[in-house]
């Protein structure tokens, strides 16, 4: 096998930024990212990857694979990562908080009675957001494809990750494509010249990459055991989120049954309440598990309004991130091995074949129907890639596109 200089990895205590620099960046992305899970991991590439370069393509790409292997909202838990890398464990606090508050506050505001994108003018606006999220992924898929499936082999690998999420479909899907990529890899890209790259280093210890485990399955098995002996409505919410949150794959809407079942099917949420509250969710920027401060909010019993909002954040989101921690030290040892970074390599071709196969499903089939819709996703992608626009530009035009074409 080829061998390559090692690069000196950086200090693990010292973070590379602040938790105010972190914080401003995910804001700009907390209040411009629209489009769903799938966008957002393109909107991180553009703000963090291309612009600020935090991380390079390929650290990228494997931040990307191992949150798609855990439960919970795969790209706050990539964006948690990136803060955590960038500014240490405050700066993985802002990137969640500066990320998910801005579409949380708006949730709530509709909750309490704040209605819009009523009429021909809201559908417009909304419609036109979904195109913005088509061209920003289509600019990932291109841009992450050159630089991580650029031969023969992992041009494969990404092939047969599209035509295994095609016909597997969902979570399960991913998770296979994703296994098949580290497998393959480990078969074809092990005399692979791999580029120089930054060794990610967490500043995560294993004492408490362990404690974070046993926190994630002691919550898990005890909260509905509290909940049942205390006849506490405020715990049997939590318990409700932190299930939601810790059992589902993929994040997104997949996220939504599972809601479902939780708030509506006991009666704490109708399910017109429901319903309108994940048509809103479609309008916001951010993560879609925000939708649980909505939830929360708009409960009948007590703990409802502010404080239910908070439960719901909190029980959704903390599974996912508990999990990240517990893993996080011991993939960045796993990482450093040569089969390893051969077998990434190939998952990291396999998330492009992934992100490429969402680039259609959901993101064109929900966005683009006729053939204005795509002249204007096409105005973003060249906005995008060629002109270079600013992300947050190209959503302010083809938003008002969007409404342009309704009213036409």
């Amino acid at each position: 096998m080829r061998s390559h200089p090692k690069t000196e990895a950086p200090d693990a205590t010292a973070p590379r930024g602040s938790a105010g620099e972190v914080f401003r960046a995910f804001l700009k992305l907390g209040l411009t990212s629209f489009g769903g899970p799938v966008a957002h991991l393109g909107y991180f590439r553009d703000e963090l990857v291309l612009r600020r370069k935090w991380i390079d393509e390929a650290g990228y790409a494997d931040l990307i694979a191992l949150c798609q292997f855990l439960p919970g909202p795969a790209s706050s838990q990539v964006g948690f990562a990136l803060g955590l890398l960038r500014g240490g464990p405050l700066g993985a606090a802002a990137a969640w908080a500066a990320f998910t508050l801005p579409s949380a506050l708006l949730l709530v505001l509709f909750a309490f009675g704040a209605s819009a994108f009523d009429g021909l003018v809201g559908s417009g606006f909304l419609h036109g957001l979904k195109i913005v999220a088509v061209a920003v992924v289509a600019q990932a898929v291109w841009g992450m494809a050159r630089t991580l499936a650029p031969d023969r082999q992992r041009a494969a690998i990404a092939l047969a990750a599209v035509l295994i999420v095609v016909f597997a479909g969902g979570s399960v899907g991913q998770i296979a494509a994703i296994v098949m990529g580290g497998i393959a890899g480990v078969w074809l890209c092990r005399d692979v010249a791999a580029p120089d790259t930054n060794h990610l280093s967490f500043a995560v210890p294993k004492r408490v990459g362990a404690a974070a485990l046993g926190l994630f399955f002691v919550l898990l098995l005890l909260l509905p055991v509290l909940s049942g002996a205390l006849s506490s409505q405020g715990i049997e919410l939590l318990d409700a989120f932190y299930r939601a949150g810790a059992l589902v794959f993929g994040g997104g809407h997949v996220v939504l049954p599972l809601l479902e079942a939780e708030v509506v099917r006991p009666g704490w949420v109708s399910e017109d309440a429901f319903l309108a509250g994940y048509g809103a969710a479609q309008a916001v920027p951010g993560p879609l598990f925000t939708f649980a401060a909505y939830l929360g909010a708009a409960m009948e019993p007590e703990p409802n309004g502010a404080l239910g909002a908070v439960i719901g954040l909190i029980g959704i989101f903390l599974p996912g991130f508990l999990l990240l921690i517990g893993v996080l030290p011991f993939w960045d040892a796993f990482r450093t091995r040569p089969r390893a970074q051969a077998a990434m390599r190939g998952a990291n071709a396999a998330v492009v074949g992934i992100l490429g196969a969402a680039l259609y499903d959901p993101v064109w089939t929900s966005a683009i129907f006729t053939s204005r819709d795509f002249a204007l996703a096409l105005v973003g992608f060249v906005l995008l890639t060629v002109w270079k626009t600013p992300p947050w530009i190209v959503v302010c035009l083809l938003a008002a596109g969007g409404t342009a074409l309704a009213m036409l």
